[in-house]
């Protein structure tokens, strides 16, 4: 029977896949990867010899309507990302609407999420939060932060090292020196770290030891007292 696997990757330790995550990906017709290269070496390492083709944002537009169509023919397929959970700030939203729309079965397994962790780490309120994902890096900037200066939840952020600084001063600058700041890097992996202060401590701290790896930002929402 045809359906769509979004299957999760660990997002750095490799003892964070799942079981069922392997089962699935050596039961289904074809894997589809963000990057074959990266998803190769994982697949190897847990013997799985299903066929892989890319998919990735420079060419998921064009590669939908033939998935569309194997699927219909009843294939299984399963998308992964180089790691965490796909369409999460990773392609994956635009097949899984594709199979939505055309009555194919889609089923997301779950596991590895950047954000999860990162907001469990930050001490930060946790009930109510908002996942802003990447920042735009130039137009729109601006226009986002001023509406997020009204955001009461905790808000997350996926920021890549060289902008790390840059985003902390807009930070300080938008939210106030005072806002409290979690920056996690390296999530489950050897030099994981999490830093945790205002967004003036945050920043002096990584302008002092600038940051590497991947990196999950939480901030906390505007004060309702």
């Amino acid at each position: 029977m045809s359906k769509l696997y979004i299957v999760p990757t660990p997002i750095g330790n490799l003892e964070d896949m799942t079981f069922r995550a392997i089962k699935v990906l050596k039961e289904v017709d074809l894997i589809l990867a963000e990057d074959t290269r990266t998803s190769g070496k994982l697949l190897k390492h847990f013997e799985i010899a299903a066929h892989m083709h890319s998919h990735h944002m420079h060419n998921e537009h064009k590669t939908v309507e033939n998935l569309v169509k194997r699927l219909q023919a009843g294939e299984t397929i399963a998308l992964i990302s180089d790691a965490g959970t796909p369409a999460i700030s990773d392609p994956g939203f635009l097949l899984t609407r594709a199979c939505v729309e055309n009555g194919i079965a889609v089923e997301c397994l779950p596991g590895a999420t950047a954000f999860v962790p990162a907001l469990v780490n930050s001490g930060l309120p946790n009930d109510k939060f908002v996942f802003e994902g990447f920042l735009p890096d130039k137009k729109g900037r601006q226009t986002r932060f001023l509406a997020l200066q009204e955001e009461y939840r905790t808000m997350i952020f996926y920021v890549s090292p060289h902008k790390l600084n840059k985003t902390l001063a807009e930070f300080v600058q938008y939210f106030g020196a005072d806002r409290p700041v979690s920056v996690s890097r390296e999530l489950s992996k050897l030099h994981e770290e999490t830093v945790r202060g205002t967004a003036e401590e945050v920043l002096k701290h990584f302008e002092a030891k600038p940051a590497k790896g991947e990196i999950v930002v939480v901030v906390g929402g505007k004060s309702l007292k």
